[in-house]
């Protein structure tokens, strides 16, 4: 609750969003659920992605009108921005969960089954043959140990991803600079290149994903290099999609001239996130890639 610029409170409507939201994360949940445990795509989750769709532009819709018509105030502001701090600490926590995932499986996990430590007997008992070498790549002496036949190189696409997002920083941030100076027309150019940087991101990274599947046998049932892999670039790739979206929405408003030199937070968050997407994905090069 908050006041409006004339000093009056402001209440929202009731909303229907947050129920819409929680139906749409659970369906695409159990929809992903089911799409990996059965080898192929349940009805489920495009369904669920198609109501994620719907949430996003129509709460986006919502806030826009309610921004639009003057009931948003110095102190809204402050919520907005407080929010968001708080909704990108989630999403570092979210990720740092899968990076300790990581950290655990290729320091220990890993170590202890080639009979590091105190247990030489797993060593023995379960996989003789086994070596602690990261990545698990599969072993003719080791056949029972699921594993991709070789790992994704740090060239190549993944190189040319990483440059990618990194430029996308670089005109995200230009952009912004463009808006804070009222010029209209490289904030336009500028934010239309972020967008399509993004997408031309998710087209690369889908095709990375397909020679993984199709030349290189690394899929999510390829043992613990394989999972631990589409985890952390398809939740992160899930994100790119998200922040492409929203870029969207962005230049649209731009477009539309919603946005001020001095009013323009929608923006400044959706950069924030973008910036965030991209620190992610350094860490994933370096980690997942490179090390």
């Amino acid at each position: 609750m908050s006041t409006t610029n004339n000093g009056e409170y402001f209440i929202p409507e009731p909303s229907k969003w947050p129920i819409v939201g929680t139906i749409a994360l659970t369906t695409t949940v159990i929809g992903a659920v089911n799409t990996i445990h059965s080898g192929s795509l349940s009805i489920i989750l495009p369904i669920g992605l198609l109501l994620i769709a719907y949430l996003f532009f129509g709460w986006f819709s919502t806030v826009i009108d309610e921004s639009m018509a003057g009931k948003y105030n110095e102190q809204v502001d402050r919520s907005f921005r407080i929010g968001m701090l708080w909704f990108i600490f989630s999403e570092v926590m979210f990720f740092a969960a899968f990076f300790g995932a990581l950290f655990y499986a290729r320091v220990f996990a890993v170590d202890w089954l080639a009979g590091g430590g105190n247990n030489a007997m797993t060593h023995e008992l379960l996989w003789p043959a086994f070596e602690g070498i990261w990545p698990v790549l599969s072993n003719p002496d080791n056949a029972a140990i699921p594993a991709p036949k070789e790992a994704m190189a740090a060239s190549g696409l993944p190189a040319v991803n990483t440059a990618i997002l990194l430029l996308s920083s670089v005109t995200v941030t230009i952009a912004h600079h463009g808006l804070r100076q009222d010029h209209r027309k490289p904030l336009i150019a500028w934010l239309a290149i972020t967008v399509l940087l993004g997408a031309i991101f998710l087209v690369l990274q889908a095709e990375e994903y397909y020679i993984a599947y199709t030349e290189m046998g690394l899929t999510l049932d390829s043992g613990i290099y394989g999972s631990t892999f589409f985890i952390l670039t398809g939740f992160h790739g899930l994100h790119v999609t998200m922040g492409t979206t929203m870029l969207i929405v962005m230049l649209i408003r731009s477009i539309k001239g919603h946005f001020t030199s001095d009013n323009h937070f929608a923006f400044e968050a959706v950069a924030w996130y973008w910036h965030f997407v991209d620190v992610v994905w350094l860490g994933l090069y370096i980690f997942v890639y490179w090390l």
